[in-house]
């Protein structure tokens, strides 16, 4: 799919989706961003200056922590883990997401 094709993910949304990311167990930041873009069809593409941003954030407001570890190419990486405090907002987001995509989808409904 080319980078024309791909969609620009709505504000807030790349929050969700590390959070959603990271509920499998920790990951680092190429994983999360392949896991978005695999589990999207290729569609959705992050760009490291999104990403690094929103897991600053997430960081602040106590939804992740990060751990320093070694990749798999032997690099120096952080490992970024979904928090208690996380998993429940991953829940409220889910929920509001859902809301919010099931009234966009009936204005798009012919009348």
């Amino acid at each position: 799919m080319s980078s024309e094709e791909r969609l620009e993910l709505l504000q807030g949304t790349l929050d969700l989706l590390v959070l959603q990311s990271l509920r499998r167990g920790p990951a680092h930041g190429h994983t999360i961003m392949q896991a978005i873009e695999r589990r999207s069809g290729s569609v959705l593409h992050v760009e490291q200056g999104s990403l690094y941003p929103a897991l600053h954030r997430l960081i602040k407001r106590g939804w992740i922590t990060f751990e320093h570890g070694t990749s798999e190419n032997n690099r120096r990486a952080k490992y970024y883990e979904l928090t208690a405090k996380g998993l429940k907002q991953l829940a409220v987001e889910t929920s509001n997401w859902e809301k919010l995509a099931s009234a966009i989808a009936r204005v798009l409904r012919p009348a």
